[in-house]
């Protein structure tokens, strides 16, 4: 640990030097100028004399060549100067106050009131900075000062302020020559003004309460309104910029939940925060606290009734692993020892101000709890509490203190140049060096020096303490969320982590610790939250969209009913959080999965998770036995939702981590589907048949066309289904207590399906159904009998329905029924048909595809040329054109029926396998993009992280390759799309065009 003195600079005793000659000159004549027009002779006299006068001209001309701002303060007011410089500082400084208190105790003018308090501040800031400079007044009779001016500020405004809302009939004040006494108002100093260290050009923090069981009015309806009225007025009476200047920058974002309450909160609301939902950082600030104005009595109570929540008599191990994560995320990046000068941040920087405060108060909310004499708001006596309490060695308090007044002085300095609330060093040499000489050094380098020595020295004690504690996992630099406004090195960690809108981000994380959520209202869960809080930020950071991952995250957080096991699930669990962090960034379908119901996480954490996804037999019997357990029908609807998504969630994953692909998923996916909607069915008619009885001996089949029908199921296919039923001849109503005749029965029975099916509830909705390749399309009815179907398909369909046909795949209904409708759609599909005509007419269509939905684009897997549609083209033209001679070319899936039609001589084998191959690579790629984009894949804007995973889920047995990028997956994709599309040209466009009845696509 270093042990490099703090200095002592010559500033403390005179003047420092002037650091612009120029600035000395200008300002030299100003003076002899106000001099000469001045009307109040004595102090013209005294300007005259003052100048000539050798020590007044050394502090005169360090006024002038060091602070503009100063210099303007110093030339306008020269009476105020005589009597400063003739009576001296302390009596000047308490005269001034005794003037304002004695001017403004009627003032009923606001306007009168602002331009007073301003001329009065603009001479306390005038008045500490030379005795500061001259080396007159030390930091802690600076900072009181700028303190004290602040408190009667605030009590005049504040009796002001009351006495105009007594006047309106707002308030009734129980002493009106006192009208704070007993007003129920109660305006609590925070941070550096509650522990009387303001700074030169400090805003005050405050938070504005008021008790409602001490207020009086007649009108408790508009309690509220009045005090958030008159919050509003304090601050702009003290921060308002008129001609004169301001007062104090003014900061009410300390109060309970800033983002979420009022400006002035109830005390009863207060407490019933700071009850439940206080967090660590606010204990922590809380420490400095101290009613300032307003109702003395009433702020005093309600600091006491926090006593118990600021000073815990037995820390619990959870409170103090949140403190020791406060204190790690601030110096998460403490490894990096390069302390620069230039621009570096006095306050909030390494080796700063903020550190040797944190230093003092981390271990004060540890032991103060049961040792009432480190219950101080001072740095500096904080620090000698902790001497005298055992817990540091007066060397290192000795240390910190003299680097604590060092780092203030250098503080002051800044802000005095230009009265600027900054904290930052000037940024080049030129202004390091200016700032050097008003420190009183002769030149940059041994300021330099020291300041660096300093920093050094606060920056080993700071890493020293809490040793013990282990670093936060993965924690690349400052993390900061405590209080209420951004940490500058934060933004900077979180745009470093790869979020676009750091401040959005950071905000969030705020509110998250503010308790916004069900998930963090207990202490626990947001102690869990600080822990978690890197290694969650850092794996949302590396998702390929960070921000949109974030979002995501939010919003399945605020959905969380509670929070303490899951975070707990992911603090033992690392994996389990960077799982959920991927799906967040990379799977917007299985997002919106687990944010319905986060319990599915469970199931990750099962033997067997990422083996292999269960067959169709588990599956039934899975479902099976989840039914069983239904109460009644919206039971059923909410267990066949919850464990439809529970599987799209395993299936998810399980893409997402390349255990299979959207291609080998399609078949799971299927069996999903059909097994939800056959123990569905059954239910649903149950359901329906209280109410309209049935009809004996009827039977009904879903058959199912698309990718239900070929079982090449993503996770977001609708369904394409048709409703065939079955009713004995004869029969004429329904025998329930509503009767229907069969068409009508059984339209309103498949409409009640779709609802089952569609509808949303709190598990989200089943799938969406299209019911458009019903015969006659929309027009037709939702239902049909086997009867009218057959004759429908084998007399008036279109040959793309006959195409769609080929899909065709019964996925439930009674056996008997079943096996009639499979063979009526096999009788359709093996019927001979004109050749010619079913050549163009295939032709025709894709023509007509194309020239609505054509695309170049090679990630539009559907539509572009060589994509499915054209290798499902040729698939369903063979198979329509074939299936007479070779019936055992049909299959819904067209692979098989490609490499069925090489098979029986249709088809030349190289071009069965080239298009399977490219089906096989645009089923990996759409069943990737279903589950990674929203929207349509812009390969130019997809971040990196996404354009490797879309290689690795294309050609996984690439993915190790290192010189097969996404580029060259883009070549081949394009390659391979061309090798298809010249074989529909060959097999399709150009016979076609021959016949004279098509023109090929371009």
């Amino acid at each position: 640990m270093s042990t490099i003195p703090v200095p002592v600079p010559s500033s403390l005793i005179t003047p420092p030097r002037p650091a612009d000659p120029a600035a000395v000159k200008v300002g030299l004549e100003r003076w002899a100028e106000q001099a000469a027009r001045c009307p109040d002779q004595d102090a013209a006299t005294f300007a005259r004399e003052y100048v000539e006068d050798a020590a007044g001209r050394v502090l005169l001309e360090s006024v002038f060549g060091n602070s503009p701002f100063l210099t303007q303060a110093l030339i306008s007011d020269l009476p105020f100067v005589r009597r400063l410089f003739t009576d001296g500082y302390d009596s000047a400084f308490d005269a001034e106050l005794d003037a304002i208190r004695t001017e403004l105790a009627t003032e009923r003018e606001m306007p009168r009131l602002m331009a007073r308090l301003r001329i009065a501040k603009r001479r306390v800031a005038l008045l500490t900075a030379v005795a500061d400079m001259a080396g007159a007044w030390d930091l802690a009779q600076v900072t009181g000062a700028l303190s004290r001016f602040a408190e009667t500020a605030l009590h005049l405004a504040c009796d002001h302020l009351l006495v105009k809302a007594a006047g309106a009939g707002s308030l009734i004040l129980p002493d009106p020559e006192n009208p704070s006494v007993g007003s129920g108002l109660i305006i609590l100093a925070m941070g550096k003004f509650g522990a009387r260290e303001l700074n030169y050009s400090s805003d005050i923090d405050l938070i504005v309460l008021y008790d409602d069981h001490v207020v009086q009015t007649t009108q408790p309806d508009n309690m509220a309104r009045t005090f958030v009225r008159l919050a509003r007025d304090l601050v702009r009476i003290m921060e308002e910029r008129t001609r004169d200047g301001y007062v104090f920058r003014t900061d009410l974002r300390l109060r309970p939940d800033p983002g979420a309450t009022p400006l002035a909160v109830s005390v009863s609301a207060a407490e019933a925060y700071y009850g439940s939902l206080g967090q660590n950082w606010e204990r922590a600030a809380m420490i400095k606290a101290r009613a300032v104005a307003g109702d003395l009595d009433a702020g005093r109570t309600f600091l006491r009734f926090l006593v118990p929540f600021i000073w815990r008599r037995s820390l619990d191990f959870a409170a103090i692993q949140d403190i020791h994560s406060i204190k790690r995320q601030i110096n998460a990046h403490r490894g990096y020892k390069a302390v620069a000068v230039n621009g570096h941040n006095v306050k909030l920087g390494r080796g700063g101000i903020r550190e040797i405060e944190f230093f003092a108060q981390t271990q004060q909310l540890i032991f103060g709890g049961r040792d009432p004499t480190l219950r101080t708001s001072g740095t500096e006596p904080s620090l000698l509490a902790l001497v005298e309490a055992g817990r540091i060695d007066r060397s290192v308090a000795d240390e910190l203190i003299q680097a604590y007044r060092y780092l203030r002085t250098v503080e002051h300095r800044i802000q005095m140049k230009e009265d600027r609330q900054t904290h930052a060093l000037p940024a080049d040499d030129a202004g390091v060096a200016a700032l050097a000489l008003f420190m009183g050094y002769d030149g940059p380098e041994p300021f330099r020096t020291d300041l660096l020595a300093t920093m050094t020295l606060v920056e080993d004690h700071y890493a020293a303490l809490f040793e013990e504690a282990p670093p936060l996992a993965g924690s690349a630099g400052n993390l900061v969320f405590t209080g209420t406004e951004d940490d500058p090195d934060t933004l900077e960690t979180l745009r470093n982590m790869g979020f676009g809108n750091p401040g959005a981000v950071a905000s969030h994380v705020r509110g998250w610790h503010h308790g916004r959520y069900r998930a963090t209202r207990s202490t626990r869960a947001r102690e869990l939250l600080t822990e978690l809080g890197p290694a969650l930020l850092e794996a949302l950071g590396s998702t390929p969209h960070p921000d949109d991952a974030f979002n995501r995250f939010d919003e399945f957080l605020a959905r969380l009913p509670a929070g303490v096991q899951l975070f707990s699930m992911f603090y033992s669990n690392p994996n389990l959080l960077n799982l959920v962090a991927e799906i967040m960034g990379t799977a917007p379908r299985l997002a919106e999965v687990l944010s319905r119901n986060p319990n599915r996480l469970d199931a990750v954490l099962t033997p067997g998770f990422f083996d292999g996804l269960p067959d169709r037999q588990s599956l039934a019997e899975q479902l099976d036995l989840l039914l069983a357990q239904a109460r009644d029908f919206e039971d059923v609807l909410n267990i066949a939702r919850r464990w439809t998504n529970d599987q799209i969630l395993w299936a998810g994953i399980h893409i997402l981590r390349n255990i299979t692909d959207g291609e080998r998923c399609g078949p799971f996916l299927s069996d999903v589907a059909d097994l939800a909607l056959a123990a569905l069915e059954p239910r649903v008619t149950d359901d329906f048949a209280r109410r309209h009885g049935r009809f004996n001996g009827h039977s009904v089949a879903i058959l199912a066309l698309g990718k239900l029908g070929s079982r090449q199921m993503t996770l977001r296919s609708d369904l394409d289904l048709i409703m065939v039923y079955d009713v004995p001849p004869g029969l004429g109503t329904s025998d329930g207590p509503k009767p229907l005749a069969p068409n009508e029965y059984f339209i309103r029975l498949t409409q009640r399906m779709i609802n089952a099916v569609t509808a949303p509830t709190g598990e989200g909705r089943l799938y969406d159904i299209d019911m458009r390749l019903r015969p006659s399309g929309n027009s037709g009815p939702l239902a049909i009998s086997l009867e009218a179907f057959t004759r429908y398909q084998l007399n008036d369909a279109w040959t793309w329905e006959h195409m769609a046909l080929t899909r065709a795949r019964v996925i439930h209904g009674p056996a008997e029924l079943a096996s009639r409708l499979n063979n009526a759609v096999r009788e359709v599909l093996t019927r001979p048909r004109d050749p010619d005509k079913l050549l163009r007419d295939v032709a025709e269509m894709r023509v007509r595809i194309d020239k609505e939905f054509g695309t170049t684009d090679i990630w539009e897997v559907k539509y572009v040329r060589g994509g499915t549609i054209d290798v499902e083209f040729i698939a369903q033209y063979l198979m329509l054109r074939h299936a007479s001679d070779h019936p055992e070319i049909l299959s819904s899936d067209a692979a098989t029926a490609l490499r069925a039609a090489a098979q029986a001589g249709v088809l030349d084998g190289t071009v069965a396998e080239d298009l399977c191959a490219a089906l096989s690579l645009w089923r990996r790629i759409q069943g990737f993009l279903r589950l990674t984009t929203e929207g349509k894949f812009v390969a130019d804007k997809a971040p990196a992280g996404l354009r490797e995973a879309m290689i690795r889920a294309a050609f996984p047995e690439r993915a190790e390759d290192q010189d097969f990028g996404f580029d060259a997956l883009e070549l081949l994709a394009r390659d391979i799309a061309a090798r298809a599309y010249r074989h529909f040209t060959a097999l399709v466009d150009e016979p076609a065009a021959k016949l004279g009845q098509a023109t090929p696509a371009p």
